[in-house]
């Protein structure tokens, strides 16, 4: 509903207080896989989005190698995807995805196909990131760690059909990095998470 490609049963989305019909092209959206095609170089697949709508290639390489180093790509434009690993694909998955310059962008488990200390490498690249471009972003996961240590907001959601069960605003200051996960701060917003969780987990099994 969020990218539009979804109508909802009800309701309305807005942003920043304005309400949007189809949201359709409107939000950035970056899935799980980072989906570059395997016959374009880097620089090549981080300028796709701008091709489909209709920015020249000129122009659009342009763009895109202004943003190479701040993603951690430079030297890499190019690179086929074969020769990259797991973290630098998703940093040229997300690198078209933000060369869309939308105010919102959509992140569905953006890390979850990644090992845990590439996994840890991407959070903080995406907390330093975040500081520099502010944009609004809705992150999708499932790991109670990184939905607090990159967020300002965690919102729990029921099993299907989904609703919303909890709204928790994370006061942790900014800028952040991986060792905040060990304050007694932290562990007080996950053990609330947590408990949660495992009341919604457990409403489920008995369900």
């Amino acid at each position: 509903i969020v990218a539009g490609l979804d109508s909802a049963d009800s309701g309305t989305t807005s942003v920043e207080g304005t309400q949007r019909g189809s949201s359709l092209g409107q939000v950035g959206y970056m899935q799980q896989k980072d989906l570059l095609l395997p016959w374009r170089t880097v620089l090549d697949n981080a300028i796709l989005g701008l091709e489909l709508n209709s920015v020249p290639k000129r122009q659009a390489r342009t763009r895109a190698l202004e943003l190479t180093e701040t993603f951690g790509l430079h030297g890499f434009e190019n690179q086929y995807p074969y020769a990259l690993s797991g973290g630098m694909k998703q940093r040229a998955a997300f690198l078209r995805t933000m060369l869309m310059d939308q105010e919102v962008v959509l992140l569905d488990e953006p890390f979850g196909a990644l090992d845990a200390l590439t996994r840890v490498q991407m959070q903080e690249w995406l907390l330093e990131l975040w500081d520099s471009l502010r944009k609004t972003i809705i992150l999708i996961t499932h790991d109670v760690d990184e939905a607090i240590l990159l967020s300002d907001r965690v919102y729990v959601l029921t099993a299907r059909p989904g609703r919303v069960k909890m709204v928790l605003d994370i006061g942790l200051p900014r800028p952040r990095n991986y060792e905040l996960v060990t304050t007694y701060a932290f562990m007080e917003l996950k053990s609330m998470l947590l408990a949660n969780l495992h009341e919604e987990s457990s409403l489920q099994s008995w369900g």
